[in-house]
This record gives C-alpha cells, structure tokens and sequence, in this order.
C-alpha cells in the first residue's frame, strides 16, 4: 500500500514538472515574439516624431544651433530661419541645372530655412562685391554667408551678372542690393574724394587687374554709406570664388565669431587659404574642391620655409596667388577702403587683430577655364613686359601670357604642371606637415542648400521680368563691361582730368590725420625664401 502511494506521488510530481516547463516555455517563446514587435513599434513611433517635429520644424528644433546672443522672441534662432522667399512647394527644374535638387535630400532641415532676419539680431553683418559672374556661382556663394550669419549683400554688377535673366533672380533675394555699373555711376565715383587723395594713387590710369582694384576701392567706399545707412555692424569685401571658413569660433558662424570679438578691435584680418585642386575637370569648385593650402601666419615658421621648396612646386611664389588676406572691419565714422584686402580709417590707425583659426578660402584657378576667362578679361599684349603694367601677380602674368599664346594642349598641360596637385606621395606629405588641410563644412553646407531645392527655389519665385529702369540699367550695365581690349568708361573719363587731379593733390597737401596717407593695401605674394634670413 505504502508503495503504491509513493508511485502515485512521484507521477504528479513528474506530470507537474512538465506542465510547469511547457509553461515557461511557452511564455519564454511569446516573450521573444513581443519584444522585436514592441521594438520595432517603438523605433516607427520615434521616426515618425523626429521627421514631424525635428526635421520639418527647424526653428524650434535647431535652436541649440543659434549663436549665443541672437534672442528673438525668447529663443535663439539660427541664421536665416524668421521669413523667406522660398516657396514650400515642390521645385521645378530651372536652367541652372547645377543649382537644381539631388536625388536624396540629405539635408531636408534646409528646405524651409528662412534667409531674411529680424532687426534685432547682432551683430549685423553686410559683405560687398563687384562681379561679373553667373548664378551658378552667385547663389551658392550668397546663401552659405546667409548661413554664416550674414544679412545684407551690396553687389555691383556687370558682365553676365548685370544681365536682365541673373539680376531679376539677385533682385528677388531679400537683403540684396544691386547697384548696376552704368554711365551715372561711373560719374559719380569720378567725384570720389579718392582721386585727390594719395594712398590708391599708384593704381590709377592703368588697366586691367589694377583698373579693377580701383574699381572695387571706389565700391567699397560707396558700401560704407550704404552700410552705415543700413545701420551694419560689420562690413567685408569678398569676391564671388573666396568663402568665409569661421574656424576656432564656439559656433561654426561669422555671426559668433564676430560676437566675440573685443569691442576695442576695430578690425580683423582672415588670412586666406588656397584652393589645390587635384583633377583637370573640376565643374563646381565649392562642391568638388577639399583640399586647400594654409597660409603662412597658420603655420610653423620651420615648416613653411623648410617645405618652401615642395609647397612651391617650381611656381614663383608659395601661392599662386594674393597671400595677404582679407579683412572684416566694424562701421563707424571715417571708414575708408585701404584696397580690395584691407580698411582704413581716416582719423586714427585702426586696432586690428590676425585670427587664428578662421580663414578665406580661395578657389582661385580651379577650373581650367579660369586661365581663358581671366585673359579675356584683359587686353594687354601677351608680352613680358606689357604684363606688368596689367597684373600685379606674378602668377597672374604667366598665365596670361600662356592663355594668349599656346595651344589648348599645351594650355592643358601648363595647368596640369602648376596648378594641379597629381602626386599623391607629395599630397599626403604636405597633408602630414600640415602645409595642405582638408576642409569639407562649406562643401556640406552648399550641397545640403542646392540638395535641398534652396538654389532652385530662388530662381523659379523671382519675376520673369524687371522694372524698365532696372532692366535698362542692367542692359547698360552689361553692355558696357564687354569692351575687352579698351579702357572702361570711369578710366576714360578720369584720365582726361589726370594734369588737374593731380595738381589738386599737391595744392591741397592732403595735411589731414596721419593715419590716411596709408597707402592701399595690393594683393601680396606670402613671404619667400629670402625673408627667412
């Protein structure tokens, strides 16, 4: 009996133990079922959240982004972000295709940026430029310092940017201001108190590259009054192929960078880098160009000079060309320009200050179709010394003399030996020493605008037509830009009272502060190998 009990005990116990682990099994199994589904709920949920809120919502989303100081309404706005030109509809292509949409938007957060700002966002930064280019480099080179924080542009335009179907698009664009070269401006920059003044006098009544330095000073000069009207705090001079790299600031912004800036600098001074392009084919050098060489107050005195040799590559100077710089400078009372790379002032000597970190980029020569461009810009003789009274560089004067006389082989040549950087041995040597860097932010920042259907968008809500005194500004303006082989209006019109200007300048003595005798500041060559010694 006893046995019979113990027999019956040990089979509920077994049966017991079975139920209990299929038990556990079976949850086990709807546990590892639940768990991916629950997780892959969670993940649609979270994707859904952050493309609703985070990527089409970039104002509220991206304040983190904006530099300190720039409060609007209680929260801090990156730049360009308060109202726009853009239309949020979809983007037709346009006839820059190079500025239409890519395939995949890798930055959608840009497609309904706003790049008009608020009064109260500081500091107010302006840049102005004289240009004859086309959109197809305008507009990328205008919304990435829309991006960096910049608010006002002041262009004067000829040549292809003049032209009725670009300044209908520039024109459309909020915070640009278009001034046209016609014949009533070149008449009033003939009244410039610059002509009786001594510091740009070295650079008058000659052509090309100096005609054009006189030019942009005279430009400047009128940008200063716009500016201050305008009511800027900062103002630069950059041209259309030369990008702010706000390097060392806490936010990569011109606007931060020049927020913290003492309020006893009246300038600063972006020592400039060097594009060094790699291939013969470059289309779009500020979405194919990565590569760029430092500037001389970037690097190590031993390292320059010791790699003076293999930086130069057999070229006359360390860049090919300008290795001075550019400059921003504060608007206030008695500005002047001091030449297209720096400013002055008339009543004292401004307290400037070198950056560090932050820099110009400058894509100079990187398309083999800059060598023809540049030489039909100019009508001097391809001779030696018919050069030197053309081109202040000595790059600049080789390569018109190659573009006017050789062959498109030989010219594809010469361009592959002196601009090129094919060896890959001697690329990674210089990357190692530092002499070259990769920078790829502004890279980013454009392909993001032109991906994201910013560039097309600006083209597709300008007007299809301008008003009859733009349009017959800008027809005159781009007109008179054409003449290649003779002087321009403003040169023919000023050398004629070159005896009485000059007479004015010695009668009048010019014996006004110190400071503004100065002279201009010429694109200048980095130090050579003499200077080391």
């Amino acid at each position: 009996m006893p046995s019979h009990h113990n027999n019956h005990l040990t089979a509920s116990l077994r049966s017991s133990t079975t139920i209990s682990t299929q038990s556990f099994t079976s949850r086990l199994i709807l546990l590892l079922t639940l768990l991916p589904l629950s997780l892959a709920a969670l993940a649609f949920i979270l994707q859904w959240k952050g493309n609703s809120d985070f990527m089409m919502d970039p104002i509220t989303a991206n304040s983190r982004w904006a530099p300190q100081g720039s409060h609007i309404q209680n929260h801090e706005i990156f730049p360009g972000m308060e109202s726009s030109v853009l239309s949020p509809k979809a983007h037709k292509s346009s006839d820059c295709s190079s500025l239409g949409i890519g395939g995949a938007p890798s930055f959608p957060y840009f497609r309904d940026w706003k790049f008009d700002f608020q009064d109260d966002l500081r500091p107010k930064i302006c840049i102005t430029t004289s240009t004859s280019a086309d959109l197809d480099q305008i507009l990328p080179w205008m919304f990435y310092h829309k991006v960096m924080g910049v608010m006002t542009f002041f262009l004067f335009l000829e040549g292809k940017a003049a032209s009725p179907k670009v300044s209908k698009v520039l024109e459309s664009i909020p915070g640009v201001k278009l001034i046209y070269r016609t014949k009533e401006l070149e008449e009033q920059q003939a009244k410039s108190r610059i002509w009786n003044e001594t510091w740009l006098s070295n650079f008058f009544y000659k052509p090309c590259n100096y005609e054009l330095f006189v030019k942009q000073s005279l430009n400047m000069e009128m940008a200063i009054v716009m500016a201050r009207d305008a009511g800027m705090d900062w103002i630069l001079h950059l041209d259309t192929d030369e990008l702010i790299h706000p390097a060392g600031a806490r936010e990569y912004s011109l606007r931060q960078l020049l927020l913290d800036v003492p309020g006893n600098v009246d300038m600063v001074v972006f020592p400039n880098y060097e594009s060094s392009v790699e291939r013969d084919d470059i289309e779009d050098p500020f979405g194919e160009v990565s590569m760029f060489k430092r500037n001389y107050d970037h690097l190590p005195k031993d390292t320059y000079f010791g790699m003076y040799k293999e930086s130069t590559r057999g070229n006359q100077n360390y860049f090919l060309t300008y290795g001075n710089g550019k400059s921003a400078a504060r608007v206030q009372d008695h500005l002047r320009p001091n030449g297209a790379h720096r400013w002055h002032n008339y009543m004292k000597t401004p307290n400037e200050v070198k950056l560090e970190e932050a820099a110009v980029l400058h894509y100079t020569y990187s398309k083999f179709s800059d060598l023809t461009s540049r030489r039909d810009r100019c009508g001097c003789k391809p001779t030696t010394e018919d050069v030197k009274r053309c081109f202040m560089l000595d790059f600049d004067r080789s390569a018109f003399i190659i573009a006017s006389t050789a062959t498109e082989e030989e010219m594809l040549n010469w361009y592959r030996e002196h601009v090129i950087w094919g060896d890959k041995d001697l690329r990674l040597k210089l990357l190692r020493k530092g002499i070259l860097t990769r920078i790829y932010s502004p890279m980013v920042i454009i392909q993001g605008l032109r991906e994201s259907g910013v560039f097309s968008s600006v083209i597709e809500s300008a007007p299809t037509t301008l008003s009859r005194d733009k349009f017959l500004a800008s027809v005159d303006s781009s007109n008179s830009s054409r003449a290649v082989a003779s002087e321009s209006m403003l040169s023919r019109k000023t050398n004629k009272s070159r005896e009485n200007q000059a007479t004015a300048r010695k009668v009048l003595g010019l014996e006004t502060a110190a400071a503004s005798h100065e002279a201009a500041v010429p694109p200048l060559s980095p130090p050579g190998l003499l200077v080391e010694a």
